[in-house]
């Protein structure tokens, strides 16, 4: 009986508009990969991101290409080699783990050898825009432990000022994406130490982060856009301290793993983060994020509408998906 591999796009509403330093969006495009093999049914969901060169009709095709190898007989790990990191690689990969449980009867932490993911309490998002409506923001999110802020540029400062003013007692982590200039790592990484940030989050544009080896910052380095697979550990160390893992970026779990890996033998941090997806995006995350010094997988909270069966947010901790959503 071979493996068929579907797949499908769905579209889900932002409650609001999401904004960050390339623009604003007020939908989610996803994929879905389903993976049918006699009674069972895996899936697996990415985010086609157009900072990559991705689209939803180039994820498609690419998804469309490996379906003829799977149905003769290529599994996860030859997925691999066909298909490169990126965001159509990541669902086939998710379905497979999904398959790989359900045909087993297993949870997929069990299969990887890991403990259940409990405990696991993502970041919660501010989206970019004035410092008057990010602090707002920041009032109505005051008793979430950590806070993730949209960053750009000019007026940050002003921005990180008012949310600490609203949310004193809440972590914040700030992400420039790729916003800042060289001049400003600096001055704005002592100011924003002040403000009690615990990180900083792909400051710099990937192809200019060179300059991050020779720049005083008292605050941890974050590499995001820099960062895709564990080849790239060599070229962050020394530039970096903590590098955030997204499965649309590795092209599934299992490079996703074999990156944590090699980032913890690095010495450096590991985050492991989202776009901006549902509930079955965020569930084999969950399996990378043990053990991670910032989580952030707060995607279906910014959503109007969410998957269901989804996952289980109470508050900013996430409880461990249930079998029906993935693994």
């Amino acid at each position: 009986m071979t493996i068929t591999l579907t797949h499908q796009e769905d579209v889900f509403p932002i409650r609001g508009v999401f904004r960050i330093s390339r623009g604003a969006r007020t939908e989610s495009r996803v994929v879905t990969a389903t993976l049918t093999h006699g009674p069972f049914r895996g899936r697996g969901e990415c985010v086609p991101y157009a900072r990559y060169g991705e689209t939803v009709e180039s994820v498609r095709d690419q998804i469309a290409s490996v379906a003829g190898a799977i149905a003769a007989g290529a599994d996860r790990q030859g997925l691999q080699a066909l298909l490169p990191p990126g965001a159509a690689r990541n669902a086939v990969d998710c379905a497979f783990w999904d398959l790989e449980a359900k045909r087993a009867g297993r949870r997929a932490w069990e299969i990887v050898g890991l403990p259940e993911p409990t405990g696991i309490v993502t970041a919660f998002t501010l989206s970019l825009d004035s410092a008057e409506a990010m602090g707002a923001a920041a009032a109505a999110a005051k008793d979430r432990p950590l806070l993730k802020i949209k960053l750009a540029g000019e007026g940050d400062l002003e921005r990180v000022a008012a949310i600490r003013r609203n949310a004193p007692d809440a972590a914040l982590i700030v992400d420039a994406n790729e916003g800042w200039t060289p001049a400003m790592v600096a001055p704005f990484s002592e100011q924003l130490a002040g403000l009690g940030v615990a990180m900083i989050e792909q400051p710099l544009p990937a192809d200019a982060d060179a300059a991050l080896a020779d720049l005083p910052h008292p605050i941890p380095l974050c590499a995001d856009e820099s960062a895709h697979t564990s080849d790239d550990i060599d070229r962050l160390q020394g530039r970096y301290d903590v590098v955030n893992i997204k499965l649309d970026k590795t092209g599934g779990l299992t490079e996703a793993l074999k990156f944590a890996a090699a980032i913890r033998s690095a010495n450096m941090g590991v985050m492991v983060g989202c776009m901006l997806g549902t509930s079955l995006g965020m569930a084999p995350a969950m399996l990378a994020a043990a053990g991670a010094r910032f989580v952030d997988l707060d995607g279906p909270l910014l959503l109007a509408k969410d998957r269901d069966p989804g996952l289980c947010y109470t508050g900013s901790e996430i409880a461990p998906p249930s079998a029906a959503l993935w693994g």
